[in-house]
């Protein structure tokens, strides 16, 4: 059953009122009788623990640690790499083209026609 939250409109109060989903609205403030409006909650996350549920949804803190030793240790290459990249991107000078094929194979004599 869930929690529905009330707010008065005359004098302001907020409550809580656990009831089921069925049940009708409130319809009056506990405090001064006045008209009340039931609000949009946020509701609750739900956690199951237990045996039957995924393994890596509450792993353990030493389980956690590792898993952040590695993330930040993974990080850290990937910068390196990206900073080695980059010096290597800039030293290097452009591939020179290569000859055109159809100017290499031409000979410069030429043969009469008979």
């Amino acid at each position: 059953m869930p929690t529905y939250e009330y707010e008065c409109r005359e004098c302001g109060h907020i409550f809580e009122k656990f009831q089921s989903m069925t049940a009708e609205r409130l319809k009056t403030c506990p405090e001064c009788k006045g008209r009340i409006d039931r609000l949009i909650g946020t509701g609750a996350g739900i956690i199951f623990k237990g045996s039957g549920f995924y393994e890596t949804d509450y792993r353990s803190d030493s389980y956690q640690k590792g898993a952040q030793k590695a993330s930040s240790s993974s990080a850290a290459s990937t910068a390196s790499s990206k900073a080695a990249d980059k010096k290597k991107g800039s030293d290097s000078t452009p591939a020179a083209k290569p000859a055109d094929a159809k100017t290499s194979s031409v000979s410069s004599k030429k043969t009469p026609n008979p």
